[in-house]
């Protein structure tokens, strides 16, 4: 119970915290994860741009482009590049009275053919100039290829189809009807440019032998940033914070985090965001490397607490295996025997049934599909035979520590104790 002499605050005290004066940035929309920059912000991909340009030139003059496939790692410019080359190559062609279309599909969200080839005929059209009306729903996938057909000779000599998270299509049919569309008298006076783009740079394999005889592309691979590149992107970038509020060193330490963990500039820039966010909320009028490391930390535990709140006891337990064994080895690589024996070890610590082999390598790829592993296959020679490695990509100190807040797993494994090990010296 209160004393009758003491004061009692109401809401107003707190409008302070409703309130934000601005002393770390200037304009942090650029650091935006939708921001789509200007040619002067992009930085480090002019030779993959020069030879994206090189297969799509032949637009410019109304005749057919190449098909290109683009592969790389998520932020590594592909998606960003494809759009640039394209915008470029329609605004060149205007130039010779070439009219090009140009539509970008996210295969992740129109992941069949049917949903696909409706929303490629739907982008390309314009009811008022073809007068083709596209429905949303209740059509079949041949009569929307029709009417992509009519589409593409009312109003393009040339179209450009980007088709990003190429991967995840259910199938490859819409890439032979596209590349194909000509030589079947589906068309007549459009030509088709078909950019893929996919993070699996193996993903070519899985195409049927008929769907690469037509299609013919040329292949252009993204490699990761290295620490010199993402500090010119990052560079590119400061304009978003306050004048003086950014030293060189807190960008080479974003730059340095960033090439060392994955090489990805979606990830620098939000890294760089973060230790602004950090030294805002400290009260701070500077962005320090202090921010920048305790930023890093931040991000990559809630990433796999949103991870882990996701996944299955037995998920946990095969990336378990690998985190406890980059942290007792040393090392990163670990091949599929190592990781099952200290999956082994973990189910009889924690009382889960122990799977097959074949089912943990089924789990381990799920981690593999949400880049926390890399895994490639290779050999000791022709004696030996082939075999798998699996590459944990993220910082094993880092997971560890979240698996420590898991009732289940907390302080589980033979490397369970505090560890002096981080991603900077395994």
């Amino acid at each position: 119970m209160a004393r009758h002499d003491e004061t009692i605050e109401d809401a107003r005290a707190v409008d302070d915290a409703f309130s934000v004066r601005e002393n770390i940035f200037l304009q942090e929309s650029l650091l935006d994860v939708c921001y789509v920059p200007g040619p002067d912000r992009i930085v480090g991909r002019n030779e993959e741009i020069r030879r994206l340009a090189g297969s799509l030139s032949p637009a410019t003059v109304g005749d057919s482009p190449n098909n290109v496939f683009l592969y790389g790692k998520t932020g590594t410019g592909k998606s960003l590049c494809a759009k640039y080359a394209t915008k470029r190559t329609v605004e060149a062609a205007v130039e010779n009275d070439i009219t090009v279309g140009r539509v970008v599909v996210d295969c992740s969200q129109e992941d069949t053919e049917t949903r696909a080839v409706r929303c490629i005929a739907r982008e390309l059209n314009d009811p008022e100039e073809t007068e083709i009306v596209i429905p949303e729903t209740g059509l079949g996938r041949s009569r929307y290829y029709t009417l992509l057909w009519d589409v593409l000779d009312a109003r393009f000599d040339v179209a450009f189809i980007v088709l990003d998270e190429i991967d995840h299509l259910e199938t490859d049919d819409i890439l032979m009807q596209l590349s194909r569309a000509a030589e079947s008298e589906k068309i007549s006076r459009c030509a088709i440019g078909i950019i893929g783009i996919s993070n699996k740079i193996g993903y070519r394999d899985r195409l049927q032998e008929r769907v690469k005889s037509s299609l013919q592309e040329r292949e252009i691979v993204f490699a990761p940033y290295g620490r010199d590149k993402l500090r010119e992107i990052l560079r590119s970038r400061a304009d978003a914070f306050q004048t003086d509020t950014l030293s060189n060193e807190v960008i080479t330490e974003c730059a340095t985090l960033a090439a060392e963990e994955h090489g990805d500039a979606r990830k620098a820039i939000d890294l760089l965001r973060h230790a602004g966010e950090v030294a805002r909320s400290n009260g701070e009028t500077a962005v320090g490397v202090d921010h920048v490391r305790e930023a890093n930390e931040l991000a990559e535990r809630d990433r796999f607490r949103e991870l882990l709140a996701g996944a299955t006891d037995q998920q946990k337990a095969t990336l378990l295996s690998v985190v406890l064994l980059a942290l007792s080895e040393k090392t990163r690589t670990f091949k599929t025997p190592e990781i099952y024996t200290a999956y082994e070890e973990i189910c009889a610590d924690t009382g889960l049934e122990v799977l097959s082999k074949r089912r943990v390598h089924d789990l381990l790829r799920e981690w593999e599909f949400l880049e926390v592993l890399d895994i490639v296959r290779t050999g000791d020679g022709r004696a030996r035979g082939s075999y798998l490695e699996h590459h944990l990509v993220e910082d094993p100190s880092v997971i560890r520590s979240v698996f420590n807040e898991d009732g289940r797993f907390s302080g589980v494994g033979f490397a369970a104790g505090p560890s002096t090990n981080t991603w900077s010296n395994i």
